[in-house]
């Protein structure tokens, strides 16, 4: 027990006299500070790229909400379904209805339009979806923030907040000329921060002759009466021999539609970090390495009155990972002031047509972050520390 208790009392000996020398190392230990502050700021920035683009989709619909495509349509934008089947979906068990509108079921019809970009002037492909009064209520979250609706029969669009935003040429009054009609903006949405304020909207029988689409639409939303419904309205559809179609939850289509984008920003994130936390590495080991030089007289002392090597193992690298969390706050810090509620848009690499979203510096990814930079100052410190461990008395006698 006793020789426990030295142990310990000679690891904080050893740190304290490595804390009160900072100040002569403070060029070197900022360096290294800033270096580490960088790597988690670049990569909780990139993460949170992914985060918010995902938090954007998951977040999307309802789970009482059911999206009824073509079978093998993995998009909305492959789906078409006819006039007869989307009828038959109208009828099936499980549907919410209301007096005015009947069936809570939306026949829509989705198109690509290209409108450029504010920030950089590109044209992007940004969706346009034609749907009848019925959406609204499916859709219970959606209000009107700007000017109105549009009248069923009409030339007129409304754009979602987050187009509007990103996109130009959609302001109230603004005329667009798609397909063979010219369109113009009466109202703008939102839709608690869903995909749906990435779109535009028209009156689906309008859309449809500026498209020739006849009577075809991309697919159907249907609000259930609760989302308990769901397996017994997919199941009434998929046996149906007059349908071939495919029934998803309106959450579980969104968050599939996340995951291609989400593996390609994590992936380049990581190996972003990784790239720059090799230089952080070296940045770490060149500080401690340096600490350890101008400490040789003092460490060499300590070892001649009876401390061991541990304690001056672990005092070394517990400065090195000191400095490298202090940078790691820092970056974070940053990271979460500067980019979390950044508005952007991207493209959704599924139905190639562009997403606003905003990015999302999460808890967690402060955490990696924080654990990232650990695990830099604990590579950082490892080597010095060791060779600071190995130094002999004659070294101090050398420096006297």
């Amino acid at each position: 027990m006793q020789r426990l208790l030295n142990w310990f009392t000679q690891v904080y000996a050893v740190g304290i006299l490595n804390l009160r020398t900072l100040p002569q190392r403070f060029g070197s230990s900022a360096a290294t500070v800033v270096g580490v502050a960088g790597v988690v700021m670049v990569f909780v920035a990139v993460l949170s790229i992914g985060e918010g683009f995902r938090a954007t989709l998951t977040e999307t619909g309802s789970p009482a909400t059911a999206l009824v495509m073509r079978t093998g349509a993995d998009t909305e934008m492959m789906s078409l379904v006819s006039l007869e089947d989307s009828r038959i979906i109208q009828d099936a068990p499980g549907i919410g209805r209301t007096p005015s509108n009947g069936p809570l079921a939306s026949p829509e019809m989705l198109v690509l339009v290209d409108v450029p970009k504010i920030s950089t002037g590109t044209a992007a492909n940004v969706p346009l979806r034609g749907v009848t009064p019925v959406a609204f209520e499916v859709r219970p979250k959606l209000k009107m923030v700007a000017g109105r609706k549009f009248v069923p029969g009409r030339n007129e669009i409304i754009v979602g907040a987050g187009a509007l935003r990103e996109f130009a040429g959609l302001q109230m009054g603004d005329t667009k000329q798609w397909g063979r009609t010219d369109w113009i903006v009466v109202g703008v949405f939102t839709d608690g921060g869903s995909v749906a304020e990435s779109e535009i909207w028209a009156d689906l029988n309008v859309l449809q002759g500026a498209y020739n689409r006849g009577t075809i639409v991309s697919d159907v939303y249907a609000r259930l009466v609760s989302p308990g419904d769901f397996e017994k309205f997919k199941a009434a559809l998929t046996t149906d021999p007059r349908l071939s179609v495919r029934v998803v939850r309106e959450t579980e289509y969104f968050a599939e539609q996340s995951t291609t984008l989400t593996n390609i920003v994590t992936r380049l994130g990581f190996l972003i970090a990784a790239m720059m936390g090799v230089g952080a590495v070296f940045g770490a080991i060149n500080t401690m390495y340096s600490a350890v030089a101008t400490r040789t007289r003092e460490i060499a002392t300590l070892r001649a009155l009876g401390f061991g090597g541990g304690p001056v193992v672990i005092s070394v690298v517990a400065e090195s990972i000191l400095l490298a969390l202090v940078g790691g706050l820092i970056g974070g810090t940053i990271a979460y002031v500067v980019f979390n509620g950044y508005h952007a848009s991207t493209i959704n690499w599924r139905s190639f047509s562009q997403v606003a979203f905003a990015f999302r510096v999460t808890p967690a990814l402060l955490i990696q972050g924080f654990v990232y930079s650990v695990a830099i100052g604990l590579v950082g410190g490892v080597f010095p520390a060791v060779r600071a461990a190995r130094t002999s008395v004659a070294a101090a006698l050398r420096e006297l």
